[in-house]
């Protein structure tokens, strides 16, 4: 690797705020904002919106929307040549 051209590799916590959920691993992401992890160390922190803690699919509350009968309702409607 060519010296003074990549970013620095360090650990970085990965904070979900609306979960309460943070992990901590390898990164090159910047940032100014730091943490006190479990370790009692200090690490840089990257602030989620969502994480696979606070996500519908990965959470069990992912609502499964009946396309089929949209379908149904959208060839009854235009199936009289247009007309509503």
């Amino acid at each position: 690797m060519k010296p003074d051209i990549h970013p620095p590799y360090r650990e970085v916590v990965f904070q979900d705020a609306t979960a309460g959920f943070a992990f901590l691993t390898r990164s090159t992401i910047a940032t100014k904002e730091t943490i006190k992890w479990e370790d009692g160390k200090e690490y840089p922190v990257v602030k989620l919106e969502i994480s696979s803690a606070s996500h519908p699919f990965y959470t069990g509350k992912h609502k499964v929307i009946d396309a089929g009968g949209r379908v149904d309702k959208f060839r009854k409607r235009y199936a009289s040549g247009g007309k509503s």
